[in-house]
């Protein structure tokens, strides 16, 4: 699996980590010898490679069949595959100045491959030779699958087009993938350099925990600012703010800041940039014969169509759009009770929301952050996948990580088997872009019979310890890792002989594994084997757990509406027939009016730092967690029909969908689980909208 470098390269080039064997535990990444100079000339390499494996397949005088056409080709392009992971995942997770000028200058240079090869008419027509004859070749079930999924990537990608059609679409794909690089590099400029709430008087503060103050003051020391406290736009600093600041100016300040990124008429804008990547997302669309990109995303997925799509979001907007309006009447009655002269605004929503659920609940976050410190946390999702699975996690300080503050572990399976690597890195900073997020830097494969095991690793945006106390996490941080670890779990088990079906799920269909997960996180069972007081070691108490459960379904109107107001302007972009968009926020707003979203909710995401459509492969699909919390409601209701939330048979048949994923579709994969199809009334029941 490792390319080693011919005699006749470069001394720069002998010298490059990516083309020697790795001298590292699991053959993960030696990022402490990896430069950004290595990155261009082992990506050229990588692309010279492939370009000549697919050459001997082109030039193969024997007539096409499954072992000289498409397994050669679906094994091809190791070398890329492996600089091209490091590289996207360090952009991601750690960029700097310098691996962002590298990103302008590689990205066009791998569209421009890929390109080449979707679009190589001999080696279409040798793929096609076989696709067209697969049922003569007595082919098994998972070279079947992988020979017909390759033939329509290549359709997909242009292969049926004429030559002039084929030209544009190179022109467009070109052109998208600046446009979008751009786009995330303007979104995390924005998010987390150019914009600062900046505080120098100590009655600001009133209202904020100690652990948020001391969090703004470290802060502030670092940004060199003219004040003693700074507040940031990403999450850990942003939400405590909208949460417990009683300076409403301040609260609207910062939230504003937050919502106007790219937004703001500066060199980080990205309203040009939407314009542009939707008109050229619909006339990619129109060359594959497709009325829409929206329909010619979903064809791939379970849900097929745009009709279906916005037909199942309207069964969730209705009633979760009313719920949230009653929401609204009860914080507004707050104001009305304390003499507030105003009406509420999108700014306080998370004030009055927090006041709303100590009033019904008595229940308050900061009442439930000591016992839910990352570090326990982080055994909580080891002790449940321990219990689920039987698998094992070993931190490994001689495993190479790429930040000081990632961990490593080695995976085990109960014999003691090796089953992979998993990185954790948890904090914001600089040089890491907004979310939480789960990659590998090598996928599971087989060569020669040899299966080679994952390197996972999961990225996220957590608070950060703050002097003697340890980093602290709200429940929404804590249901994130649960998420992010089901999709690690997803990426460790897949367990299928070629590299393009193993793990290869409809995008509605990939969420499931990670947000099954978050259903352990707030069981009573288990947050006594992990909730414990920092300091005391106590078990997170009855009471206090009871709490949680009664509050299960608080806000949820909100929530789900600020989420299905992002998907329902997702599709909005994508299914004009002709998508001429004069001014971003008049369409947006024309969009979310039309829908009848109230003014006090904005969209999880609005169109400037709407990051998982115009920058991630989202496009067309941020339905598809939705979609999925439908799965995963149905499927956890399994468990808990069965009176054991560890379930080992459950445990064994979820773990199978897991490993065997990709090797049919999403709809028969969970089926052949859960023994039906899935039912929305667990997902309807969970969130109140029943």
């Amino acid at each position: 699996m490792v390319v080693v470098a011919q005699k006749n390269e470069s001394p720069m080039t002998e010298n490059n980590p990516f083309l020697e064997t790795y001298q590292t535990p699991f053959e993960v990444p030696p990022f402490d010898s990896i430069k950004p100079e290595h990155f261009l000339p082992a990506i050229k390499d990588g692309i010279s490679q492939q370009m000549h494996e697919i050459m001997a397949i082109t030039r193969n005088a024997a007539a096409p069949d499954f072992y000289n056409t498409i397994l050669p080709f679906d094994n091809s392009g190791e070398l890329l595959s492996k600089v091209s992971r490091v590289f996207n995942n360090l952009n991601g997770a750690n960029t700097t100045p310098v691996l962002q000028k590298l990103a302008r200058e590689i990205t066009p240079i791998m569209t421009k491959h890929r390109d080449n090869i979707s679009l190589n008419p001999e080696l279409f027509k040798r793929i096609k030779s076989v696709y067209d004859r697969r049922k003569e070749f007595n082919l098994d079930v998972d070279q079947l699958r992988v020979v017909e999924k390759i033939y329509n990537d290549f359709v997909r990608g242009g292969a049926n087009l004429s030559v002039d059609d084929q030209a544009k679409l190179r022109t467009i794909n070109e052109s998208l993938s600046r446009l979008s690089l751009q786009y995330g590099e303007n979104v995390l400029a924005e998010t987390n350099k150019n914009f600062r709430l900046v505080v120098t008087k100590e009655e600001d503060l009133e209202g904020l925990p100690a652990d948020v103050i001391e969090g703004a003051a470290i802060q502030a020391k670092k940004d060199t600012l003219p004040g003693k406290w700074s507040f940031t736009l990403q999450k850990p600093s942003l939400l405590p703010f909208l949460q417990y600041a009683k300076n409403r100016d301040l609260r609207e300040k910062l939230y504003r800041g937050y919502f106007m990124r790219s937004d703001n008429g500066n060199h980080f804008d990205n309203k040009e940039i939407i314009k542009k990547i939707v008109q050229l997302r619909q006339e990619r669309a129109n060359l594959m014969g497709y009325p829409n990109f929206a329909s010619f995303v979903l064809d791939e997925n379970m849900a097929k169509t745009p009709a279906n799509v916005n037909a199942f979001l309207q069964k969730l907007w209705v009633p979760a759009l009313s719920r949230a309006k009653k929401e609204l009447q009860e914080m507004q009655s707050i104001i009305d009770q304390e003499g507030g002269k105003f009406k509420l605004q999108s700014w306080d929503w998370w004030f009055y929301a927090e006041k709303l659920r100590k009033a019904k609940y008595d229940l308050d976050e900061s009442e439930m952050k000591p016992y839910f410190s990352l570090e326990n946390t982080e055994k909580g999702i080891f002790y449940v996948a321990n219990k689920l699975y039987g698998i094992t996690f070993t931190k490994r300080n001689d495993i190479p990580v790429y930040h000081p503050e990632v961990e490593a572990f080695e995976v085990k399976e109960s014999s003691g088997t090796h089953l992979g690597v998993l990185y954790l890195d948890f904090h914001p900073r600089d040089g890491k872009r907004a979310g939480a997020w789960c990659t590998t830097y090598r996928s599971q494969q087989y060569r020669k019979g040899q299966k080679i095991t994952p390197i996972v690793s999961m990225v996220m945006n957590f608070t950060r310890p703050t002097g003697d106390v340890p980093a602290l996490l709200s429940f929404d941080e804590v249901t994130t890792m649960f998420h992010e670890f089901g999709h690690a779990l997803h990426r460790l088990f897949q367990d299928q002989p070629y590299d393009r079906t193993a793990g290869d799920v409809p995008r509605d269909f990939v969420e499931l594994p990670s947000q099954i997960m978050e259903n352990w996180a707030s069981e009573p069972l288990v947050l006594k084997a992990y909730a414990k007081h920092y300091k005391t070691g106590e078990i997170i108490p009855d009471a206090l757990i009871a709490k949680l459960e009664k509050s299960r379904q608080f806000n949820q109107g909100f929530e789900t509406v600020e989420y299905l107001a992002a998907s329902l302007l997702d599709m909005k972009y994508h299914t004009p027939v002709n998508p001429l968009i004069g001014d971003v926020r008049a369409f947006e707003n024309k969009a979310l009016l039309k829908e009848g979203l109230i003014p006090e909710i904005l969209p999880r995401y609005r169109s400037t730092y709407f990051s998982h459509i115009f920058s991630g492969g989202y496009s067309a699909g941020y339905y598809v967690y939705i979609w999925a919390a439908v799965l995963d409601a149905d499927a956890f209701q399994a468990f808990k029909d069965s009176g054991d939330l560890y379930n080992p048979e459950l445990a064994a048949k979820f773990r199978q969908l897991l490993a065997k994923s990709g090797s049919d579709e999403g709809m028969k994969i969970y089926q052949q689980f859960r023994g039906k199809e899935p039912d929305i009334k667990p997902l309807l029941h969970r969130r109140g909208l029943d």
